[in-house]
C-alpha cells in the first residue's frame, strides 16, 4: 500500500533509515563557502583607509554631493548657495535657453533615443550635422561622435594600433588614454609630463622597434592647467614617422582667441595633427566624445571600432544640445574672452596671496598645490563650510606631494567673486597649517581600526 506521495510504508521506512544513518553535518557540508567580495583588494583597502582618515579628521565626504539645479558660477547644495568651482561648464552654455530649446526640438522630432547602434538603424540627420560642424573646427575631412568621452579614447586607441606598434603618452594622461593603450596590446611607453626633449630622446631609442608609433597628449591638462608645445610635438612626430593624437577634452572653448583649442592657441594648422579627440560634456554641454581626422580613418572607425559599432548612437537631444553650443561658441567669442580674463584674474589673485598654482597657464583650470592630502582635504572641508565648493585631489589620484585643490573657472564668474574666494582660500590654508595634524597619532588610530 502507498501513501499520497507514491511511497509504500516499507519504502518510506527505508528512506528514513538511510537519512538517519548519514554522518552528522553531511547536509551542512553542502552549503557553499561565502564568496569573496568582488573588486581589487588593494583598491578596497585604499578606499577604506581614506574613509577612516576622513572620520578621524572629522572631514565630511566631499564627493557625490547633489546639486539642486544648474551648476554655474554658483550652485545650490542642500538648500545653500555656494561659489562653485567644480564644473566644466566653461562657457556657461549648459542651461542656456537656446541650447535647452534645441534639445527639446530634437526630442519632438527624434525622441529621446535612437534605440540602436548607428551602423544598424540608429543613424539620424542630427548626428551628421554635429559631426560636420566639429570636423570644420579642425579643418578635418570628417568626424565621428560616440556616447562616452572615456570610451572614445579606449575604443579608438585600442583599435588604431596593435601588438606590433608603439604608444607613447604623457605621464599625466587621462585614464582613458592609458586604458586605450593597454587595450591595444601595443608596447606602452610613458614620457615625463610635457618633457618633449625626453620624448624625442626616447623615440630615437625605441622607434625602430615598432611598425607604427602613436604619440598621445592632451591639449589642456585637467590636473595642472598647463599645455604642451604643439608645434614642437608636430615636428618630433614627423621626424620620427609617428602619428600624433591630441585629446581636446579641456581645450575646446578654452584655448585660443575664439576657443577653437590648442591649434588656435599655438597658431598651427590643425591638419598637421593626425587624430583629434574631444568631448561633448564640457564646453558643448552634452555628453559623449568625438574623433576628427582624415575621411579614411573615420570610415574605418565607424565600420569597425567596437565602442561605436556595438554601442547605441548618441541620443538626439544630446547631439542637438552640443551642436547648438558649438554654434554659440563660434558666434560669441566674447564668452571665451571673459573665461580667459576670469581665469587670469583668479590665477593672479592666488599668486598674490603667495599660493602655489603649479604650472597652470590660467585658462579655466587653476590648481592650488598643498603638498599634502590631509591639508587638501581639510581645506576643502573648511571652504565648503565657508560657502566655497571646490574638490580636493589627493593620493592616490596624484602623488602625495602633488595633492591640491582644483578650481574650474567659467565665463560666469566675476572679478569680485574670484578675488573674494582667493582671499578665503589663502586664509583657510594658513589656518590649516597653523593647526597641524599629529600624523603619528593619526597613523596609530588608523592602524587600530
Amino acid at each position: 500500500m502507498s501513501d499520497s506521495f507514491g511511497l509504500s510504508c516499507e519504502a518510506k521506512a527505508k528512506l528514513l533509515a538511510r537519512m538517519a544513518a548519514r554522518a552528522p553535518g553531511a547536509l551542512e557540508a553542502r552549503v557553499p563557502e561565502p564568496k569573496a567580495a568582488l573588486g581589487r583588494s588593494e583598491v578596497i583597502d585604499d578606499l577604506a583607509m581614506v574613509r577612516r582618515a576622513g572620520e578621524a579628521l572629522q572631514i565630511d565626504n566631499p564627493y557625490f554631493r547633489a546639486h539642486e539645479g544648474i551648476a554655474g558660477a554658483t550652485t545650490v547644495i542642500d538648500g545653500r548657495t555656494y561659489d562653485n568651482f567644480v564644473s566644466y561648464n566653461y562657457l556657461g552654455l549648459n542651461g542656456d535657453p537656446r541650447v535647452n530649446q534645441a534639445a527639446k526640438d530634437a526630442i519632438d522630432r527624434y525622441g529621446t533615443s535612437v534605440s540602436a547602434s548607428r551602423i544598424v538603424s540608429g543613424e539620424r540627420l542630427i548626428h551628421r550635422e554635429l559631426e560636420r560642424a566639429l570636423a570644420d573646427v579642425y579643418e578635418a575631412e570628417d568626424c565621428v561622435t560616440m556616447v562616452s568621452g572615456h570610451a572614445t579614447n579606449v575604443t579608438v586607441i585600442g583599435h588604431l594600433v596593435d601588438r606590433n606598434d608603439l604608444v607613447v603618452h604623457d605621464a599625466l594622461s587621462h585614464n582613458s588614454i592609458v586604458q586605450g593603450a593597454l587595450m591595444s596590446g601595443a608596447r606602452r611607453v610613458v614620457f615625463p609630463h610635457n618633457d618633449l626633449a625626453e620624448l624625442d630622446r626616447m623615440l630615437a631609442q625605441i622607434r625602430s622597434t615598432a611598425e607604427r608609433a602613436l604619440i598621445v597628449v592632451e591639449g589642456h591638462y585637467s590636473m595642472d592647467g598647463d599645455v604642451p608645445d604643439l608645434p614642437r610635438l608636430i615636428e618630433i612626430a614627423n621626424r620620427h614617422r609617428a602619428h600624433l593624437m591630441v585629446d581636446e577634452a579641456h581645450s575646446l572653448g578654452v584655448l585660443g582667441p575664439r576657443g577653437l583649442g590648442i591649434a588656435e592657441h599655438w597658431r598651427v594648422d590643425p591638419r598637421e595633427v593626425d587624430v583629434w579627440m574631444g568631448t561633448l560634456s564640457k564646453t558643448l554641454s552634452g555628453c559623449g566624445g568625438y574623433i576628427a581626422g582624415p575621411a579614411a580613418l573615420i570610415d574605418y572607425l565607424k565600420c569597425s571600432a567596437p565602442g561605436f559599432v556595438y554601442s547605441v548612437g548618441l541620443p538626439p537631444p544630446i547631439a542637438a544640445a552640443a551642436l547648438e553650443s558649438l554654434s554659440i561658441l563660434l558666434a560669441e567669442p566674447e564668452r571665451v574672452a571673459k573665461l580667459q580674463v576670469n581665469s587670469q584674474a583668479f590665477l593672479a589673485a592666488l599668486k598674490g596671496h603667495g599660493l602655489d598654482t603649479g604650472a597652470s597657464i590660467g585658462s579655466a583650470i587653476v590648481p592650488v598645490m598643498t603638498g599634502s592630502s590631509i591639508v587638501a582635504a581639510r581645506v576643502a572641508d573648511v571652504l565648503f563650510g565657508e560657502g566655497v565648493n571646490v574638490q580636493p585631489i589627493i593620493y592616490p589620484a596624484v602623488p602625495e606631494n602633488g595633492a591640491r585643490l582644483r578650481f574650474f573657472l567659467s565665463n560666469l564668474h566675476d572679478r569680485q567673486q574670484t578675488d573674494r574666494v582667493a582671499a578665503v582660500v589663502a586664509s583657510c590654508i594658513a589656518f590649516s597649517r597653523e593647526t597641524a595634524i599629529d600624523l603619528a597619532s593619526l597613523a596609530s588610530r588608523l592602524a587600530a581600526n
